[in-house]
């Protein structure tokens, strides 16, 4: 083989040892992510579970609810346990751990009724996250806001254990899946060159990454682009002077378009391209909650504004949040939002 290119030793080596220590001598491996996991939530998952199961090591991997359809092509989806579905079973799997790695989500409460059965367990616990701000209740941390997703995370990781030949194309698959849509297919948080020199030992792997994209991001259904084209038209509003937009749907919006999710991945970004606006929010109503994304340009905060009006937190350019009121409630806290960051999002336009 040829010579590999460098990767910098961004986890620290002792973690690195700690958690393959913690795999060599656990009996009962458990991998979870968080609440409507996306393409990083579950690459990452998946790739660590298919590198534990590898080793002949019991391990079983639980999602707290649901996922995207066009995420369901990928090697081992259907090992996935989906905790909504059958609770008593989830907790007994949770119950009988000694060691759970809690994989692309920073603190218990992201991962809803699982959460708290997970805090409780006598188990060892690892969080492997890229999100800021981790809970304290875990035995070994790897926390690493800078880095554009916890599958790069995982990569890094495997990387530095000296256990890059062992890396298979299903597992190379979920990393260069998570790494790509947590990214925006490289469009965002994905400036560090090193991301590329990764890419290039994936690619090592036989992974084909022109069919990833292809799963992704060309496998929506017509209803899907109908509701793009109503949403668009019909459900956006721009603030020139504010250098923002706003994308919203409410349940009975969706419903018009026999609405599945993951439908509405990626609507937040396209506001983005319109010439003067560095700040896009797509609001969304869904069962009993409202659900927020947030995406940037120009440096503008939307992790803070997400934290400080929505409950919600994520990264400078890409965040997202949650609103327990009423539909028009979260509309009307958004404007009152913008107008309190108005000298901010000057400020960021002027960065163009």
């Amino acid at each position: 083989m040829n010579k590999l290119p460098s990767i910098s030793s961004i986890i620290e080596p002792e973690k690195v040892k700690q958690i393959m220590d913690a795999i060599d001598s656990a009996h009962n491996i458990l991998i979870t992510t968080h609440l409507s996991p996306d393409g990083d939530a579950i690459g990452s998952s998946l790739a660590l579970y298919h590198f534990i199961k590898n080793k002949d090591k019991k391990v079983r991997l639980i999602v707290p609810n649901s996922f995207p359809y066009f995420l369901k092509w990928m090697d081992g989806i259907n090992e996935i346990e989906i905790f909504e579905y059958n609770p008593a079973a989830g907790l007994t799997i949770i119950k009988n751990s000694d060691l759970i790695f809690s994989l692309d989500y920073n603190v218990s409460k992201r991962v809803g009724e699982m959460g708290p059965h997970i805090e409780s367990s006598p188990a060892k616990k690892i969080l492997i996250d890229h999100h800021p701000l981790p809970g304290t209740n875990f035995d070994i941390i790897v926390s690493k806001p800078e880095i554009s997703s916890t599958s790069e995370l995982i990569f890094r990781l495997l990387f530095q254990a000296d256990k890059y030949d062992e890396i298979t194309k299903a597992e190379a698959e979920s990393i260069y899946c998570g790494m790509m849509t947590d990214t925006g297919g490289f469009t965002y948080n994905s400036s560090d060159p090193e991301i590329y020199e990764i890419i290039s030992l994936l690619l090592r792997k036989n992974i084909d990454k022109d069919m990833i994209y292809s799963h992704v991001f060309n496998n929506y259904s017509e209803d899907r682009f109908r509701l793009l084209g109503f949403t668009l038209s019909q459900r956006m509003k721009v603030y020139p002077e504010l250098h923002s937009a706003l994308l919203y749907l409410s349940k009975e919006d969706q419903k018009q378009f026999k609405f599945n999710k993951g439908d509405t991945e990626g609507f937040v970004n396209y506001p983005l391209s319109i010439k003067g606006i560095v700040f896009s929010t797509f609001i969304r109503e869904d069962e009993g909650i409202i659900k927020l994304s947030f995406r940037s340009q120009n440096d503008f905060p939307c992790n803070k504004f997400a934290s400080e009006l929505f409950n919600g937190g994520g990264h400078l350019k890409a965040s997202g949040g949650e609103f327990k009121g009423t539909f028009e409630e979260a509309i009307r806290i958004y404007i009152e939002g913008l107008k309190k960051y108005e000298e901010i999002l000057k400020e960021a336009i002027k960065g163009e």
